[in-house]
This record gives structure tokens, C-alpha cells and sequence, in this order.
């Protein structure tokens, strides 16, 4: 059974693609062993709770340093054995203890085809704004593994979504996430738990169909 520890911020729509994909068989032999906020309010809380999974959140700001911060999360994914932390919605940057304790065992989806709007600052809204504003005719999402930058780490997966004339970036949120988001993130994790990721330097190769 491949456990997960999902790292959440707001709403918590990624989370509820997991649980869905968990219980349609697709995710078969996955189950989450715990949810964690980065803030207390988080609809995503309520969603772990609706589905009977264990939830807490571990606020940054709680914490003196990014060391003490980094050593709470671990101390509670060791705590539940996490065999792979899922960032689905998570808006704080992880500290270098934490990223080496699980070094290629973090995954993230970005809101965008990475490098593009992305990086500090660029989360929630502000890539679909960014793709508007610049005039792209293809935004999309992006699921990486993590490293000690924002959206930096090697990348798994990538969707193109198109973007309409008329999108606003409400609309063009909604579209990348029901196209793109919510069908990349419970693919990569599927490859993970098959054991068809292989890392080589900044590329990750797919293994078999």
C-alpha cells in the first residue's frame, strides 16, 4: 500500500481528485494516511474530514525558523509512514531539510506549462492572469517533483489547455484545472506507485506504456 501525505492551502480540489481517483480503483493500492494545511480555515480540511482521513494543519508561521518548521513535518509524515508527500494546492516553500528527508518522493502541480509563470509569487490566480496578460494561445499544468526553489524540480507530466478569447482568468482557473490538474496528478502518482518514474538529472523517463 503506497501511503500519501497531502499538503494543502485552500480548497482543496486537487485533494478531492485523489479521493475520487482512490475510490473509482484507479489509484488502486494508494490510500492517504494524512492531510496537512498550511492554514487553519482550509476548505481541504473539510474535505478530509467528509472522507474519514486524518487532517491537522502545520503552520509555517507557528514555527521560530524554516529548520523548526521543516522538522514538525517530518516528525509527522515519519509519524504515518508517508511514502510519498503529494503538494496539491500548497502555497509554502518547503525547507531543505524537509525536501532532502523525502528527495524525490514530493510531487507538485503547478497551474501552468512550467517554466512559464512560474516561480515565487506565482500561485493560485496569478498564472492564469499572467497567461492573459501576456496573450498565449496554450496555458496548462504542470506536475513536478520537488526541490529547495519554487517549481523547479524535474518535471513528470504536462497538459496544454487552450485559452479561449473570452477567458477570464476565473474561467481559464477552472479550465486547466478540470483538464489538466485533476487528471496529471493522479497519473503521476500512479506511475510512482508502479515504479515507472526514473529520474535522470533534470528529465524524468517514463517507464514502459
Amino acid at each position: 500500500m503506497l501511503k500519501l501525505g497531502i499538503m494543502v492551502s485552500g480548497g482543496g480540489t486537487n485533494l478531492q481528485a485523489i479521493i475520487d481517483n482512490i475510490k473509482s480503483g484507479y489509484l488502486e493500492g494508494c490510500t492517504i494516511a494524512t492531510v496537512v494545511s498550511s492554514r487553519q480555515g482550509a476548505y481541504a480540511l473539510e474535505r478530509a474530514k467528509n472522507n474519514d482521513i486524518p487532517a491537522v494543519c502545520i503552520s509555517k508561521k507557528s514555527f521560530p525558523s524554516i529548520e523548526d518548521y521543516d522538522k514538525a513535518l517530518i516528525e509527522h509524515f515519519r509519524s504515518h509512514d508517508i511514502d510519498l508527500v503529494v503538494l496539491a494546492g500548497f502555497l509554502s516553500l518547503l525547507g531543505r531539510d524537509f525536501v532532502e528527508a523525502y528527495r524525490n518522493r514530493i510531487i507538485n502541480v503547478h497551474p501552468s506549462l512550467i517554466p512559464s509563470f512560474c516561480g515565487k509569487g506565482c500561485y493560485g490566480i496569478i498564472p492564469h492572469q499572467k497567461a492573459l496578460d501576456y496573450g498565449v494561445k496554450v496555458t496548462g499544468a504542470t506536475v513536478h517533483f520537488v526541490d529547495c526553489e519554487y517549481d523547479s524540480g524535474p518535471i513528470i507530466l504536462q497538459k496544454a489547455v487552450e485559452v479561449m478569447d473570452d477567458d477570464t482568468p476565473e474561467t481559464l482557473q477552472l479550465r486547466v484545472m478540470q483538464q489538466a490538474e485533476w487528471e496529471l496528478l493522479p497519473k503521476a502518482i500512479r506511475l510512482f506507485k508502479e515504479g515507472r518514474l526514473a529520474i535522470e538529472g533534470r528529465k524524468v523517463r517514463i517507464i514502459g506504456n
